[in-house]
């Protein structure tokens, strides 16, 4: 299956880079390389450090992207590890950095990757194949505890208790296989009136477990604080996200860093050394256009948060 995915709010996310043809961009989630072959296009001495934790990802990009390969550095990494990376390349600033954190539309419809409820495929979820943590192990050997309070935490799903007791029940007959059989039983949690009333039951709890698997929200606060200390002043930084929870880290992450001395307000003289790192340049997140959804429904939830180094 070719790896195409396409780029959710491409316009928006390259205007907000304000892109400077001899500048260094760092794309952290490469997928399908649309947004980094718009970066591409407009770099003349510049050059892109392109990031994806999907071996099929990069081995696509690089075939897609091979007339910009003078211009392009991969690496095969989860994009939390990027400063190290850089540290390695010499890369001491930034001129933009673009994350954009949802699902790639090969990942969904690719059914043998596991991440979809629509189709019936081995339970696996895993954007790096590599990794040894998968959808099954989380599924068939957690405790029940546990995935219930992960169902909750990460899909944010009332029934989360209920959803886990019922996993366990029947991983106790046999183990889980496909995400065929875990659709099943998430559906017969929910009482009958309540089962289709916001959309397909199995939406939370597969989110849930996807996020899980890939770490997704693990310190992704501490990533998007250092990237934004890496940029130049100028630089910007642009990040998409799919869901309230990242949404959540992420405008957390720029308030923090637009907020210029937290000394108490009677204090005379500043203690605490902290200044103002970043403008907020977004003060409520871009969505996607009405003519975008025609075209990409699965554009519906994106919001694009943008934040400028001062």
């Amino acid at each position: 299956m070719e790896f195409k995915h396409k780029p959710v709010m491409l316009d928006e996310c390259i205007e907000g880079l304000k892109i400077n043809p001899e500048g260094v961009y760092l794309d952290c989630t490469l997928g399908g390389g649309g947004h980094s072959s718009q970066i591409l296009a407009r770099l003349k001495g510049g050059r892109l450090i392109a990031v994806d934790k999907d071996a099929d990802a990069l081995k696509s990009a690089r075939k897609r992207l091979e007339s910009y390969e003078d211009k392009i550095t991969y690496i095969h990494d989860d994009f939390k590890n990027i400063i190290t990376h850089l540290d390695e390349l010499g890369v001491e600033k930034l001129d933009g950095v673009l994350i954009d954190l949802g699902v790639s539309s090969y990942q969904l419809d690719n059914a043998q990757r596991g991440f979809s409820y629509s189709a019936d495929a081995p339970l696996d979820m895993r954007m790096d194949q590599s990794q040894y943590l998968d959808a099954s192990r989380v599924v068939n050997e957690y405790s029940q505890e546990t995935l219930a309070d992960i169902i909750w935490r990460y899909g944010e799903d009332k029934l989360s208790r209920t959803i886990a007791k019922d996993i366990v029940e029947y991983r106790n007959k046999k183990p889980i296989e496909t995400t065929g059989e875990l659709a099943k039983i998430i559906e017969e949690a929910y009482p009958a009136k309540l089962r289709w009333k916001f959309g397909n039951p199995c939406k939370r709890t597969f989110q849930a477990i996807r996020i899980e698997v890939n770490g997704e929200l693990k310190d992704l606060d501490k990533v998007v604080n250092d990237l934004a200390l890496r940029l130049k002043v100028g630089g910007r930084i642009c990040i998409i996200t799919f869901h309230s929870l990242e949404d959540r880290i992420v405008k957390r992450a720029f308030v923090e860093l637009n907020k210029d001395c937290i000394c108490p307000p009677h204090q005379p003289i500043c203690t605490c050394n902290k200044r103002r790192e970043v403008e907020v340049i977004t003060k409520k997140p871009l969505v996607a256009s009405d003519g975008e959804l025609e075209d990409n429904s699965r554009a519906s939830c994106a919001k694009l948060r943008i934040a400028e180094r001062v």
